[in-house]
């Protein structure tokens, strides 16, 4: 379990004075948040204790088992003959595309070099994130192919949907990553998308980003954008860009996908390793099956990070889910996976990786009730199992085929709660309060005392599309439900959004690179 530590939110910036009534005081909080939110958290450090929902003789059964898929059915890796060299090398038998892997040899490949933790720099150096131990990063939805928002419905995301969620990411204090792929802007061709994406990330927001992995030219392309905004020397011994890879389960890994993943680790570039496996369909419908078959795959591809580049950062990630076996479609927010969470939360600690898990996830359609419950019950086990790079957990729906406006402000508020909660509970003196037993005394109200005075800016959060306003004042302001709230909220947000400096040179050599880059090529719109 992790120990207490003294603080449980890294910021930056100085904390303002508390105003003098609590009336200016939320005023003031509510600008702050407005005007780019100066002192947003950069990641969340957590002071709650992991859940431990496995005894070590549970956990050796399970990693045993990975061991002996590993070794009796192996995993295949098609055409990326350098990966089979890289592997053959290591001491893996290889049979055609075919690798089976000697007892142990995945594992202490990953346990000899594999950072515990490392830091993925932002362009503001305020932004950057440590990813791994004690630290926690929340990250927006990844990969819908549609959009959708209270006026607008559902459709194919442009290039200004995908842009538009990058400023909200910004505006909010309580995601700490742009992200990668929120949504794919259709209106541009497929071979030349990334170059818009990955300048977007650096234009309009200063946090840290991921960028593509679709083929390996455009993970190449993704990491000089990074190199030309971070510098060729700062990029060679920092990770500034990370690209996130999917296993082709159960147990293949395309070609593409391990040349891409040989590329970022070659560059001194971070990988996020994630199996994605509905039970059911790519594995087995029982969980601790799953879970043995998902370590296997991820094991793999992040020792071949260390065989590429030994020290190369790396994330453990993880996608279970069930399914329907009724209908065949994928379901969100279940018991079963959110018990094989707190289990790969324990692989992963006992492998000594930062792990990554989903977040925000749901099969609604819409964002009503379905989906703030199967969101919050696939969010919490992540946080429960020592997460520390929650991907999609902000604006997913529809099984993550849509990025959903109101949505990804509904979430990015809950994630402002998580904050408090994963503070766990101080029993410093200010904590305790006995100050404010000695001052106010039997039968007399707290209100106004000068402990409550002194911590009324911080002791509850301030939920900014909650309504806890009377039945009246509620229906005198229009009888709004959270989704119209929300569709204010994140309207609002981008009107008033400001973009981060960007130095011109820098922005005149990125637009130079992706204009010579278009320019090289014809539209390819498949």
């Amino acid at each position: 379990m992790p120990a207490q530590t003294d603080e449980a939110v890294k910021t930056s910036g100085e904390k303002k004075p508390a105003p003098r009534d609590g009336r200016r005081g939320r005023k003031a909080r509510r600008a702050q948040r407005a005007e780019g939110h100066a002192a947003a958290p950069a990641f969340i450090t957590r002071r709650i204790p992991y859940y431990e929902l496995l005894s070590e003789e549970g956990l050796q059964k399970i990693d045993d088992t990975a061991d002996t898929i590993l070794q009796e059915i192996g995993i295949e890796i098609l055409g990326d003959p350098t990966a089979l060299d890289l592997w053959r090398a290591a001491g893996a038998d290889i049979q055609g595309e075919r690798i089976r892997f000697p007892r142990g040899l995945v594992r202490r490949i990953i346990q000899a070099t594999a950072p515990r933790s490392f830091v993925q720099h932002a362009r503001n150096p305020a932004r950057s994130v440590t990813i791994g131990g004690d630290s926690i990063v929340f990250v927006p939805a990844h990969g819908p192919p549609f959009v959708s928002d209270l006026e607008g419905g559902r459709r194919y995301g442009s290039l200004e949907d995908f842009r538009n969620p990058i400023k909200l990411a910004y505006a909010s204090p309580w995601i700490h990553h742009s992200g990668g792929t929120i949504c794919e802007p259709v209106d541009v061709p497929v071979n030349k998308r990334h170059l818009d994406m990955v300048y977007s990330h650096i234009r309009y927001s200063d946090k840290a980003f991921l960028g593509s992995i679709t083929t390996t030219e455009r993970a190449l392309d993704s990491i000089e954008l990074a190199r030309i905004a971070f510098g060729q020397e700062f990029t060679d011994e920092n990770c500034v860009i990370m690209g996130n890879v999917n296993v082709n389960s159960p147990l293949v890994y395309d070609g593409m996908v391990t040349e891409v993943i040989r590329a970022y680790a070659a560059a001194n570039q971070g990988c996020v390793i994630s199996p994605f496996i509905l039970g059911g369909a790519m594995g087995p419908v029982t969980s601790a099956g799953a879970i043995a078959q998902a370590h296997a795959e991820a094991m793999v591809d992040v020792a071949l990070t260390q065989l590429v580049r030994p020290g190369a950062p790396v994330i453990y990630g993880n996608f279970l889910s069930s399914m329907s076996l009724r209908s065949g479609a994928p379901t969100f927010g279940m018991p079963e996976p959110a018990v094989a969470y707190l289990a790969v939360g324990q692989l992963a600690r006992r492998l000594g990786v930062p792990l990554r898990c989903g977040g925000s996830l749901t099969s609604s359609k819409v964002a009503d009730a379905q989906a703030t419950q199967e969101s919050a019950d696939s969010l919490t086990p992540a946080l429960l199992s020592g997460a520390n790079f929650i991907l999609q957990a902000a604006g997913w729906l529809e099984g993550g085929l849509v990025m959903g406006y109101e949505k990804f402000v509904m979430d990015a508020d809950h994630l402002g709660m998580m904050h408090s909660f994963m503070k766990g509970l101080p029993l410093d003196d200010n904590a305790l309060a006995l100050d404010a037993f000695r001052e106010v005394g039997p039968g007399k109200h707290f209100f106004g005392c000068a402990h409550t005075m002194a911590n009324y800016e911080t002791a509850f959060f301030d939920s900014e599309l909650a309504d806890s306003s009377s039945y009246e004042q509620w229906r005198d302001n229009g009888k709004q439900d959270a989704v119209k709230r929300a569709h204010s909220r994140w309207t609002a947000t981008l009107k008033s959004y400001e973009a981060p400096p960007l130095d011109q040179a820098l922005d005149e050599e990125l637009q130079a690179f992706i204009r010579n880059k278009k320019d090289a090529v014809e539209d390819a719109w498949y």
